[in-house]
């Protein structure tokens, strides 16, 4: 896939960020006494019409409004519709790690198909690389030497791929399975709370839009508190908005990993490569961008949001 089409398509460089940087950065936008960091958060409980109540260890806290991004095993999302079913494994897990060293990469992205796998990488502005690698496989599987087993399975592939694994301490490769709510929720906000990233829906990666749309649903949903008349209307307009964009992202995400590391046998493998060689690049990546086209709300400032 052609990093530098994507790039030009978009109007930016595709450039990867640490998730504990975004974190940092995210933090510092916030008065210090507004994280409680390190404390669990137990029941969810809502006291009346208005009104949550949320305990985080030792502190009880009543709030307006509880959003809860507790990820793909969300507790809340399970108390919420505690009848529909939770997420399920998609048949793939991923193993992924940042390299220990500066690499000199032809590309800042590159995706690549293979038989039942699938490798990609997306660079740092330091010159070290995210990469990950999606296999079929049954879920709880682990390799007792992970990146030896990478190192089996995708060694003979091209540049930088070998590299990329090269570069890599063997401690830092993470394995997890992928699993996704493949039943969508009926809505994302039940009284006064509202359910987000993950926890509302999570999908497959295969589109690389799962913290993306999180982060989307973030932007929609302060836009929607921030010029709604009540919080009430706010979570309607962020469920309306947000339900069916999320959805369908998660539903062409799971369809791309069935065009794309599912395909194990050499056939539709075949018939697959032969289609993408005869689609025109920038066909190529109008497809892989339809969900790359979305222009965030605008965030009220005089209502402390930006």
């Amino acid at each position: 896939m052609d990093g530098a089409a994507l790039e030009r398509a978009v109007g930016a460089p595709i450039m990867g960020i640490e998730r504990a940087t975004l974190h940092r950065l995210l933090r510092a936008a916030l008065p210090a006494e507004a994280l409680l960091v390190g404390r669990e958060a137990g029941p969810v409980r809502q006291l009346g019409p208005g009104t949550v109540r949320v305990d985080c260890g030792d502190t009880s806290m009543n709030a307006d409004l509880v959003v809860a991004a507790d990820g793909v095993g969300s507790r809340v999302r399970g108390s919420l519709f505690p009848s529909r079913p939770g997420p399920v494994h998609s048949g793939s897990s991923v193993l992924r790690a940042i390299t220990e060293r500066p690499l000199d990469l032809r590309t800042d992205f590159e995706l690549t198909w293979g038989h039942g796998a699938e490798f990609g990488h997306i660079a740092f502005p330091d010159g070290r690389a995210e990469w990950h690698a999606v296999l079929n496989l049954p879920a709880a599987t682990r390799f007792a030497d992970p990146l030896a087993e990478l190192r089996r399975r995708f060694g003979t592939w091209h540049a930088p791929i070998p590299a990329l694994l090269d570069a890599t301490h063997p401690d830092a490769v993470l394995h997890h399975d992928v699993n996704e709510l493949r039943t969508p929720l009926t809505s994302y906000a039940v009284g006064r709370i509202a359910l987000l990233g993950d926890a509302a829906h999570a999908m497959t990666p295969n589109l690389g839009q799962g913290a993306c749309q999180a982060l989307e649903d973030a932007v929609t949903l302060a836009a929607a508190l921030g010029s709604e008349p009540t919080v009430d209307a706010a979570l309607a307009r962020y469920d309306a908005e947000r339900r069916p964009r999320s959805q369908a992202v998660a539903r062409a995400a799971r369809q791309a990993g069935r065009m794309g590391h599912r395909l194990a046998h050499p056939l539709p493998v075949a018939l697959r490569n032969t289609a993408m060689r005869l689609t025109p690049s920038g066909t190529a990546v109008r497809m892989i961008l339809r969900h790359h086209d979305w222009t965030p709300p605008p965030l009220p400032q005089d209502k402390g949001l930006g």
